[in-house]
């Protein structure tokens, strides 16, 4: 039976009233063309400054400035990433391909914090083993560009202030964020070792850059591992949206609600509502529609209507059953 979508169809056979509908948007704050011009920007300006801190660490034997290069060229990996992702979350739904390509924002974030997670462990590593014989660096050298590394990376991270509630974007934004506050931590190992000159301040400063960068890491990767697994989105609360559909009038019970990640900012949700009230059927199902729209922000929703008796006997009444 073809109906509309958001629109009810009655199945009086079975006592459910089903109820589809949808909607997409780009990431939040972001026209895709907005967001495509601040990711060109953003790996033009690093990809620039990769290239002359790497110089300069190699010429003045900072393992600090290597180690903040090695990080910013994971970060035009990840902006790489990220813009791929967005693009292909744009694609339409094809026969294949039923829900889009959505979710690559999700396995590039993941992807994203893996990788960089796995840089951070490279750089502990080569740090530990200076500690223990340090070299001389070019201190002026260091802070000049590490100084340079600071207005790139705070440029870079103001073109995606505006799509923090997309963790896809966000993580672009903390990435670049956390990168300027980086650099600014070596123009101040760089003053240290200038005035004097202790040598083990620099991969000292090297070992707080790795923990600076994976303590701001692991947040993403949790949570681009929670969405990949299809849990509950962050920020979400499904005891809220629970209660906010049990307080539409005609509704006496809800279950079977499952929310999860159609993209790293776009929710989903399915649920049942019982209502015993045939003839409510239709005005309970716009109210559930409108509720889920605009009080929970879901993007993409199934909604099954049942009567008292299809409900208690509902095969997905129990909570640990799909």
């Amino acid at each position: 039976m073809a109906h509309e979508a958001g629109q009810p169809c009655d199945d009086h056979r079975t006592g459910h009233v089903h109820a589809h509908a949808h909607g997409h948007a780009h990431a939040h704050g972001f026209a895709a063309g907005q967001l495509d011009r601040a990711m060109a920007c953003g790996v033009g300006l690093n990809v620039a400054f990769v290239a002359v801190e790497a110089a300069a660490g190699i010429w003045a034997g900072s393992l600090a400035l290597l180690a903040d290069a090695g990080h910013n060229a994971g970060d035009v990996l990840g902006l790489l990433l990220a813009w791929g992702a967005a693009w292909l979350a744009r694609r339409p739904p094809s026969p294949r391909y039923t829900w889009g390509l959505r979710r690559a924002t999700i396995y590039a974030a993941l992807a994203n914090a893996v990788l960089l997670l796995t840089a951070c462990g490279a750089i502990l590593w080569e740090a530990l083993h200076r500690l223990r014989d340090s070299e001389p660096v070019a201190a002026p050298t260091m802070i000049a560009v590490a100084a340079i590394g600071v207005v790139i990376n705070t440029l870079t991270a103001l073109l995606f202030m505006r799509g923090q509630r997309d963790a896809n974007v966000r993580g672009a934004f903390l990435h670049m964020a956390a990168d300027a506050a980086v650099s600014a931590g070596v123009v101040a190992a760089g003053l240290a070792i200038w005035l004097t000159g202790l040598r083990w301040i620099d991969p000292l400063v090297s070992i707080v850059i790795g923990a600076v960068i994976m303590a701001g890491t692991w947040g993403l990767f949790r949570e681009g591992l929670d969405l990949a697994l299809d849990a509950v989105p962050r920020g979400f609360d499904p005891a809220v949206a629970t209660a906010a559909l049990a307080a539409i009038p005609g509704v006496t019970d809800v279950h079977d609600l499952h929310v999860w990640g159609a993209s790293t900012s776009e929710h989903a949700l399915t649920v049942h509502l019982v209502v015993p009230d045939a003839a409510g059927h239709a005005r309970v199902l716009a109210a559930a529609g409108a509720v889920v729209r605009d009080e929970l922000h879901v993007a993409h929703w199934t909604i099954q209507i049942e009567d008292a008796g299809t409900g208690a006997a509902c095969p997905q009444r129990p909570a640990d059953t799909l």
